[in-house]
């Protein structure tokens, strides 16, 4: 699996430059860009640096990101830590999701007049699913290995807000350099 990454890493290392020459900036100026719309975003909530070592979250929509990585890649915001059951290897899961680029915060007073791209408000697309730790399938690694990293701390049917930055995302945006605030909604297969 490690090797999986380490591919993917370099193929978006490879875009990345392309695309950071075609712009202007350099990779670095990028990343910095990048770091400089999270700190931002961040900057207006309260942060946790750690995990509690209990994994009992404070919970509600003025609850603290916290840092899922060492590196300030992912940062979670649980608004309803769910009841349901832990997710295993492979599991299929479904989640609705909708995100906001990170590069147009701050926003207004209302968050809403952001428009969003995702399937949350809209009941007749499909949802959209991955297998959990099976980065082997396009279907799951399609997401970023972010997505899937709030399901290792709490149970399906819980209800985040994800702060991802690009390396973390769409394996399909990565060279873009876009951080982006998700808000997340994970269930289980009904099959």
């Amino acid at each position: 699996m490690k090797i999986i990454f380490k591919i993917i890493a370099m193929m978006a290392f490879g875009l990345v430059t392309m695309q950071s020459c075609e712009s202007g900036k350099s990779y670095a100026e990028l990343l910095n860009d990048e770091n400089k719309a999270v700190n931002r975003f961040l900057a207006d909530h309260r942060v946790e640096r750690s995990i509690p070592a209990d994994t009992v979250f404070e919970t509600g929509p003025d609850a603290p990101y916290y840092c899922l990585d060492d590196e300030g890649n992912i940062y979670m915001q649980v608004l309803n830590p769910g009841t349901g059951e832990k997710v295993k290897d492979d599991q299929v899961v479904y989640f609705r999701f909708m995100r906001y680029n990170l590069y147009y915060y701050p926003w207004t007073d209302e968050e809403f007049d952001l428009i969003g791209e995702g399937n949350q408000d809209n009941m007749t697309e499909s949802p959209t699913s991955f297998r959990f730790q099976n980065y082997t399938l396009p279907s799951s690694s399609q997401w970023g290995s972010g997505i899937q990293l709030p399901l290792e701390f709490l149970p399906l049917d819980c209800d985040i807000n994800l702060v991802i930055k690009s390396q973390y995302g769409w394996t399909s945006e990565i060279s873009y350099v876009q951080p982006y605030l998700y808000h997340i909604r994970y269930y289980k297969s009904q099959i």
